[in-house]
C-alpha cells in the first residue's frame, strides 16, 4: 500500500469538519438535571449533542448505538479485537465575561471559539473525522474501531459507568481530552463536601449579619464569580469603603448595591480548571477574604474563618494536614468550586482535590476530617476516582509514540497530569490530545478557543492512531 499523507486527507475534508464542529459547538450541552427526563437524564442540552454525534454517524454509514441516553458509539470494522478513543460532548457552563458567544461557534484569526472548543467538542470532532478517513480510504484492519461518546465527563462519570455495565470494553484505548504526546499518568479525583454544623447559632442583636454566600457551580472550575447578602444595622457607608479599598488594593473588579433592605456586595475573579487552582482567582475565596476583615455574627463568620483558614492562598491543603508532593505526578492540590451559605443550611465548601498515587486518601481524608471539626464542619458526599498508570513499555503506548513522532519529528515525551480523563475508565487506556506542547490551556475559561491549525493536526494523529492501533501486532 501506498504511504498516506494523512494531513492531506485531513485537509482534504477541512470544510466538512469545521462545519460539523460549528454545529456542535452550537449546542449548550450543560448537565441540567432540572429539566431531566427518562429520555434526557442530563437534560435536553446534553441529549441533544448526544444525538447531533450519533446522526453524523448514521450520515456517514457507521453503525451507531444509543446506551440508555447516557452515552453511544459510533463502530466500523469486524473482527474480536476492540480499538476505541473516549470523547465527551457535555461542558461545564459558559460563566461570564466573554467577548463572543459561547455557543456560536465563531471562527477568528484562525481559532474556532466556544464552551467545549477544547473540552472536548474539539478533539471529539477530530477523532471523529479521524476515524471517518480510515473509513473512507477503506484501509485494511483487524479489529474493529469505535468512537465511544459520553455526556457526563464533567460531573460523575455516570455516562461511562452505564455505558461499559451494558457494553463491551476495549481491548485498548485513548482519550483525546488532555495532552500531547502521551498521558500515561493522571492523578486521583476525589469530590466532596465540607458541610457546616447546622447547630451553630447565630448571634443575636449583631450589627453585620451574613444573610447568605454564594460562588461557584462546579467542583472542577475555579469560581470567577461571588455574591455575598449582608443585614447591617448601622452606617454602611465605611463598610462599603472598606469593600471599594479592598478590591482596588486586589485589583479586582467588584461591585455594591442596596435589595430589598440588605446590602450585596459582588466579586470578580477568573475562572480556571480545578486541577490547577493557582492558575485562576477563586472569586468567593476572595470575597472571604474581605468579610474576614469587618466583625459580623458568629454564624457567619465561622463559614467565613473556615474559608480563610483552609483555603484562601493554600490550594496545597497545608492547613488541612495534607500537603504531599510526588516526584512523578505531582502535588495534591485542592479547589474549592462551590461555596455557599444561608441560615437555614449553614455553610458548605465543595472541594475538589486532586491526588498522586503515593497519597494515601483514606489518611488524607481523616486528617481533613479532624481539621474540620475544629471549625464545626463535617465531611460528606465523598466520590473517588483512583490514580491511572500505564507503563512505558505498553504496547498502546509505543504505537501512539510512533504515530507522534512520525507525524511531528518531535520527541514524544510521556507525561503526567491532574487532570482526569476518561482513560482511567478503560482496563488499558491512555489521554493522547488534543493540546499541544505550547499551547495555552484555555479549557473552562472565558472565550475558550482551539486553533484550526490544531484541530486539522489532532485529526491527522487520530486517523493514524486509529489505522495503527487496529492492526495485529
Amino acid at each position: 500500500m501506498a504511504k498516506i499523507d494523512w494531513k492531506q486527507e485531513v485537509h482534504k475534508r477541512k470544510n466538512e469538519l469545521i462545519q460539523d464542529l460549528q454545529g456542535l459547538l452550537r449546542i449548550r450541552s450543560v448537565l441540567n438535571e432540572t429539566n431531566a427526563t427518562e429520555e434526557a437524564p442530563l437534560g435536553t442540552g446534553v441529549k441533544k449533542a448526544l444525538e447531533y454525534l450519533l446522526d453524523l454517524g448514521k450520515r456517514d454509514g457507521f453503525l451507531i448505538k444509543n446506551v440508555g441516553n447516557l452515552a453511544g458509539h459510533l463502530e466500523m470494522g469486524s473482527g474480536d479485537g476492540l480499538i476505541a478513543a473516549l470523547c465527551h460532548v457535555d461542558v461545564v457552563p459558559e460563566g461570564d465575561g466573554w467577548i463572543v458567544d459561547p455557543f456560536g461557534g465563531e471562527i477568528r484569526e484562525g481559532r474556532i471559539y466556544g464552551r467545549g472548543a477544547i473540552d472536548d467538542k474539539g478533539p471529539t470532532i477530530a477523532a471523529y473525522y479521524g476515524m471517518k478517513i480510515v473509513r473512507d480510504l477503506g484501509l485494511p484492519i483487524d479489529k474493529r474501531i469505535r468512537l465511544i461518546i459520553g455526556t457526563d465527563e464533567e460531573s460523575k462519570w455516570r455516562c461511562v459507568n452505564h455505558y461499559f455495565e451494558n457494553e463491551e470494553m476495549p481491548d485498548r484505548g485513548f482519550a483525546p481530552d488532555a495532552d500531547f504526546p502521551v498521558i500515561h499518568a493522571e492523578k486521583g479525583i476525589a469530590d466532596f463536601d465540607l458541610k457546616q454544623n447546622r447547630n451553630s447559632l447565630r448571634e443575636k442583636g449583631a450589627k453585620i449579619t451574613l444573610i447568605s454566600f454564594f460562588s461557584g457551580r462546579r467542583y472542577n472550575m475555579v469560581p470567577d464569580y461571588a455574591r455575598a447578602v449582608l443585614d447591617i444595622q448601622q452606617e454602611q457607608t465605611e463598610i462599603l469603603q472598606q469593600f471599594n479599598d479592598f478590591i482596588y488594593r486586589q485589583e479586582l473588579t467588584g461591585r455594591y448595591y442596596v435589595e430589598s433592605g440588605y446590602v450585596v456586595l459582588e466579586l470578580e475573579g477568573i475562572s480556571a480548571h480545578g486541577m490547577e487552582p493557582d492558575h485562576g482567582k477563586n472569586a468567593g475565596l476572595l470575597l472571604a477574604g474581605f468579610l474576614s476583615t469587618i466583625k459580623i455574627d458568629r454564624k457567619g463568620m465561622e463559614f467565613i474563618k473556615a474559608a480563610v483558614h483552609f483555603f484562601l492562598g493554600d490550594s496545597r491543603g497545608r492547613a488541612l494536614g495534607v500537603q504531599h508532593k510526588d516526584e512523578q505526578m505531582g502535588d495534591v492540590t485542592i479547589n474549592v468550586g462551590i461555596m455557599t451559605y444561608n441560615d437555614e443550611d449553614g455553610g458548605r465548601f465543595g472541594l475538589n482535590m486532586r491526588y498522586p498515587a503515593s497519597f494515601s486518601l483514606d489518611e488524607g481524608m481523616e486528617k481533613i476530617m479532624r481539621a474540620a471539626e475544629e471549625f464545626h464542619f463535617q465531611v460528606s458526599d465523598i466520590s473517588n476516582l483512583k490514580p491511572h498508570y500505564v507503563p512505558a513499555d505498553d504496547i498502546l503506548i509505543q504505537k501512539l509514540v510512533k504515530v507522534y513522532e512520525q507525524q511531528t519529528n518531535e520527541k514524544a515525551e510521556l507525561l503526567a497530569i491532574s487532570g482526569g480523563t476518561y482513560a482511567r475508565s478503560l482496563q488499558s487506556g491512555v489521554a493522547f490530545g488534543a493540546l499541544f506542547p505550547g499551547r495555552p490551556d484555555v479549557a473552562h475559561q472565558k472565550d475558550e478557543y482551539m486553533e484550526l491549525e490544531d484541530l486539522l493536526r489532532a485529526a491527522a494523529l487520530y486517523a493514524q492512531a486509529f489505522y495503527e492501533l487496529a492492526l495485529d501486532e
